[in-house]
């Protein structure tokens, strides 16, 4: 009863939290998550989950071949009870390798859904305009964009560099937990200015 009752505060904080983070790039907790982030942490994180991706995904190896950038969230955190949220943060790898900038994902949702899971997910993005979208002043709704896929497994084994070259690819990887559905409808994602 205990662990339940854990499970469904954390659920309603983490949607409270996800909902402020997701209206305001300089509002008092984007603010506070950023001074809570290790940008050499984060990056190093963000560098393993993309060549674990790789390894399991030639797809999305011959992606990040010819994307401009990747933008790779190592861990995500979804919880729910009938509102739900998500959110976590992430490093921006350009395509010569460097990391400079870090991001934080989140979102809010609603309807019949109840449960915590654990996720990462990697944004390809293959033209300057999917690139420069991140940096908007208020945040990128990710879910929002026309030109965003979310590639399955059997997508992503007919994908090659003549096919794909505009827009933004997402890859979801490690899922675990006991919710269903990922998405990427509703989030928002901040530049964040993590401490150095």
């Amino acid at each position: 009863m205990n662990n339940i009752a854990t499970k469904l505060a954390t659920a309603a904080l983490l949607a409270t939290g996800a909902l402020a983070l997701s209206h305001c790039a300089n509002d008092p907790l984007t603010n506070m998550n950023a001074a809570n982030v290790n940008p050499r942490e984060l990056a190093a994180e963000s560098r393993a989950a993309l060549k674990d991706l790789y390894s399991r995904n030639p797809g999305a190896r011959t992606l990040g071949a010819k994307a401009k950038g990747i933008l790779v969230f190592p861990e995500i955190t979804k919880a729910g009870f009938m509102v739900g949220g998500m959110g976590g943060n992430g490093s921006l790898i350009r395509n010569d390798g460097t990391i400079r900038d870090f991001y934080q994902t989140a979102g809010a949702s609603y309807g019949f859904q109840a449960g915590i899971q654990q996720y990462g997910y990697a944004l390809f993005l293959m033209d300057n305009s999917a690139f420069n979208n991140l940096n908007s002043s208020d945040g990128w709704e990710v879910g929002s964009s026309p030109s965003l896929v979310i590639v399955d497994q059997g997508m992503a084994a007919s994908l090659s560099t003549a096919t794909v070259n505009k827009g933004t690819y997402a890859f979801f990887f490690n899922q675990r937990g006991l919710m269903g559905g990922l998405g990427l409808q509703g989030s928002k994602i901040t530049r964040i200015h993590p401490p150095r």
